[in-house]
């Protein structure tokens, strides 16, 4: 994937969000000398670093070699992230128009991350404001390094109106007594979000244009509305506003996979989740055969409940290592404990399943296996967890011990988006927590992480509901492009 970033111009405190983002995943980064020197230091050490100032550290490139770089280091590696990274903003005087055409020629995808324009920010810094109500209405940017002429010709300048929607009728007129009536026009409305929409038309149709259209907008007027690089449309999930309801600090990758394919992401935890203190105090946690965790969290608190007492994780001695799904089994693996099962489908129930015959099958080849009866199986879990687990247990007669190490709380929404293509449940308790404070009634479609999660959106209201095939953020992002 090509990104053209737009750096802002200069001071790293300047870089969007999204910029960070995507330079934190570069693998080649092709950047400018008005980048600032804060800005270069967040390349990752590993990306390859080319200053497209410089070839062999004497020769300058050519827009056209830095255009064939682009694609060339792009064409060799389609998975590889391309980071062409601009000062302020690509688009304003940084020719990412140019880039972009070659991008588009060559045949591949790209994304323009906006940047802060030197020609608002630099004023801004130095306190001193491009408009002010008592002295100037409006500002035109110009650059005196034009290819044709030092000071370009005013009227082949772009020209951009902010809130002029409502006054549209009265704008056209006054503009058609500078331009011609075929001069091109854009109407941008919604401008960044899943609702933006754009109307291209000639000067002489602008009224009746903007008529189509809901505030707030941005009206263009001028020759480069002829242009086509709309970056957006080859992305899947471009139109879509995805929430994600995960805990806080459990979205960050998903988010990510959501916004590279165009959704406009909002992550809007709707439960949270608190380690019960003290919950380990006396109690015994050697002596079983297999201890199991039901979540990453799980595997957190446990661990932060050893800290916090003095224990120690050698106390769980021999015992074999099951955990509910992969990431539950990275997150243990980053402590040291190597899994011994992971259930194929990663759920309560599969996992207390394959528990039971793995047991039983251990059980045959030692008889006193099962005895005494605390030395079978002790699973770490949430209060109130999913009761399917414990019933699998007490059905195939299988002695377990349990101790809930944390706790679930909802989340009341201070605010809900009053338009939702998907939101993601990545457990019961999320599709809970939404309905608690918002209800399922603005939402299209729920994306559930597994069956027990999608019979809750069912249950709560939710008629669209689609399960990913598995509970992985990959099988979830996959149901999100599908659906």
């Amino acid at each position: 994937m090509i990104f053209l970033v737009g750096a802002g111009p200069g001071d790293a405190g300047l870089l969007t969000l999204r910029g960070i983002e995507v330079l934190s995943r570069a693998d080649v980064v092709i950047y400018d000398r008005l980048v600032g020197d804060g800005i270069l230091a967040m390349i990752p050490e590993t990306a390859e670093k080319i200053d497209a100032g410089k070839i062999a550290g004497s020769h300058k490139i050519s827009q056209r070699e830095i255009e064939n770089l682009i694609v060339e280091k792009a064409m060799s590696d389609k998975n590889k992230n391309i980071v062409r990274l601009k000062g302020g903003d690509p688009f304003l005087f940084g020719r990412g128009g140019e880039e972009a055409q070659a991008i588009i020629k060559a045949g591949l995808n790209f994304e323009v991350v906006p940047g802060v324009s030197s020609a608002l920010a630099v004023p801004a810094w130095a306190g001193v404001p491009p408009t002010h109500r008592d002295f100037s209405s409006g500002v035109n940017i110009f650059t005196a390094h034009d290819k044709n002429n030092l000071i370009p010709d005013f009227n082949d300048a772009t020209a951009i109106f902010l809130m002029g929607v409502g006054n549209s009728k009265e704008l056209q007129k006054e503009l058609l007594e500078r331009f011609s009536p075929d001069m091109p026009c854009a109407v941008i409305s919604n401008g960044t979000t899943a609702r933006q929409k754009i109307i291209k038309t000639p000067l002489k149709n602008l009224s009746q244009s903007c008529e189509k259209i809901n505030p707030p907008a941005v009206i263009l007027v001028g020759k480069v509305a002829e242009l086509n690089l709309d970056w957006r449309k080859n992305l899947p999930l471009d139109g879509k506003k995805i929430l994600i309801t995960r805990p806080a600090g459990r979205s960050e990758k998903l988010a990510l996979m959501l916004r590279d394919a165009g959704a406009e992401v909002v992550i809007m935890p709707t439960i949270k989740t608190s380690v019960i203190k003290n919950s380990l105090n006396n109690k015994n946690i050697s002596g079983y055969s297999w201890a199991a965790f039901t979540s990453v969290t799980g595997v957190e608190a446990f661990f932060e409940l050893l800290r916090d007492t003095g224990r120690d994780v050698r106390e769980i001695g021999n015992a074999k290592i099951a955990a509910i799904g992969q990431a539950t089994a990275e997150a243990l693996k980053v402590h040291g404990l190597r899994v011994d099962f992971v259930p194929e489908i990663f759920d309560g129930e599969n996992l207390a399943l394959g528990l039971v015959n793995l047991i039983r099958n251990e059980k045959i080849k030692n008889t006193s296996y099962l005895l005494p009866p605390n030395s079978c199986l002790l699973m770490f879990r949430a209060l109130d967890g999913t009761p399917e687990i414990a019933k699998i247990f007490r059905e195939n007669k299988i002695p377990y011990d349990e101790i809930c190490i944390y706790k679930t709380d909802f989340v009341k929404l201070n605010h809900v988006p009053k338009f939702i293509d998907i939101i993601i449940f990545t457990s019961a308790s999320t599709v809970k927590g939404f309905c608690a404070s918002a209800g399922p009634s603005r939402v299209q479609k729920a994306v559930c992480i597994g069956r027990q999660t999608a019979e809750e959106a069912r249950h709560c209201g939710f008629a669209d509901v689609i399960t990913a095939k598995k509970a992985t953020v990959e099988e979830i992002f996959t149901a999100c492009v599908n659906s």
